[in-house]
Order: C-alpha cells, then sequence, then structure tokens
C-alpha cells in the first residue's frame, strides 16, 4: 500500500525501515517488551551500525546489508506511543510501499521463543501496534512478532511483559532474537511472503 505524505526525504529513499518496539531507559532493557528493540540492537551491530538520537524521537541508524538501504530504529516515545515516532520515520526514510515497513514486536499469543511474520491482519490488543495503525491508518505494514507467552498465573500482562525473563525463557529469548534479525534479513532479500513460508513453519 503506498503512504503518500509529504516526505522530509532528501536523496534515496530506504529499501526497509525496521522499527523495534519497546520502552526506552535502562530499568526497561532486556525485559520482555523490549524484544523488539533488541533485534533492532543485533542487526545494527550485525552491519557494522550504531543506534542514536534523532529528529522522530527515536535511535536511529542507517546500514547497508548487501546493496541495499536499510534503515533501522527504535522509538523513544514509549511503547504505547510507538506510532509517533513510526510516523516520522517513515516520512524520513521516504517508506510509501508500507511493505517496506518491518515492525518487530513482543506477542503474548504466541509461546516464548515462536517466530512468526505477518502483513496486515488483527493487532491482539498489542497497543504499540495500535499507535502505529493510527499514525500511519492502515495496519498493512509488516510484522515479525516475537513470542513472550502469557502471564503465568494471576500476572497481570502489564507486569509480565515489563519483568526480565526467567533464565530458561531468555536462553529461548537470545535464540529467537537472531531468528528474528535473520527473517529482517530474509524480508529484505525476498519479500514478507518468503520469509512467512521460511520462519513460520518452525517449532
Amino acid at each position: 500500500m503506498a503512504f503518500r505524505r509529504q516526505t522530509e526525504r532528501r536523496g534515496t529513499p530506504a529499501d526497509l525501515l525496521v522499527v523495534g518496539l519497546g520502552n526506552p531507559g535502562d530499568q526497561y532493557a532486556h525485559t520482555r517488551h523490549n524484544v523488539g528493540a533488541d533485534v533492532v540492537a543485533l542487526l545494527a551491530d550485525r552491519h557494522g551500525g550504531r543506534l542514536r538520537a534523532g529528529r522522530e524521537r527515536a535511535l536511529v541508524d542507517e546500514v547497508r546489508v548487501g546493496e541495499r538501504r536499510v534503515a533501522l530504529a527504535f522509538p523513544q516515545t514509549f511503547y504505547n506511543d510507538s506510532g509517533v515516532a513510526v510516523a516520522a520515520l517513515v516520512r524520513r526514510f521516504g517508506i510509501e510501499d508500507l511493505h517496506r515497513l518491518v515492525v518487530v514486536h513482543d506477542e503474548m499469543d504466541l509461546p516464548v521463543g515462536k517466530l512468526k511474520v505477518k502483513v496486515d491482519g488483527g493487532l491482539a490488543g498489542n497497543n504499540g501496534l495500535k499507535s502505529v495503525k493510527a499514525h500511519l491508518h492502515t495496519a498493512d505494514f509488516v510484522r515479525v512478532r516475537i513470542g513472550i507467552g502469557k502471564p503465568p498465573g494471576r500476572q497481570e500482562g502489564v507486569d509480565h511483559v515489563l519483568r526480565k525473563p526467567s533464565k530458561a525463557d531468555r536462553a529461548e529469548l537470545d535464540v529467537v532474537l537472531v531468528e528474528a534479525a535473520d527473517a529482517v534479513e530474509t524480508i529484505l532479500a525476498e519479500g514478507a511472503e518468503a520469509a512467512m513460508t521460511r520462519f513460520n513453519q518452525r517449532g
């Protein structure tokens, strides 16, 4: 889908914009809610980038993956207001086809360590995604969903996502973060459909 608004971009648009959702601040680092941000940091490290504060209320860098230009971003607006940064980033990096926007996020509806690539569709109550949809006026973007599982017992969802995972869950998440980064690279190279075929059938 084309996202047609006046763009601030000067020069060549990015081939892909990858946004990892999470909350800013050391107290939220490596919590379940920040797995999307962790994937973006991993991609930056993998391709020689370094996320820096930008005007779009996000930590941002642009890297090259082969001959492709990839913009990486971690919004600093807090999770539930992610759309504020994402809309500004879409304009900055000249993303008119929203299938070139990939949002990486945690997903309670998936078991810990499960990975799914998705295009369009429901938002499963995710307030970060709701904010992105509200600011872009569409949900027609690509998502890389990382399973964090449901809260145990009577624990509230908000407590679950804002806490650091157990040692066992951390080990599983560390594996799936690498797979999520691989999935983003597959989306870049071959498209979302190929990524869904390759990653959605795993265990």
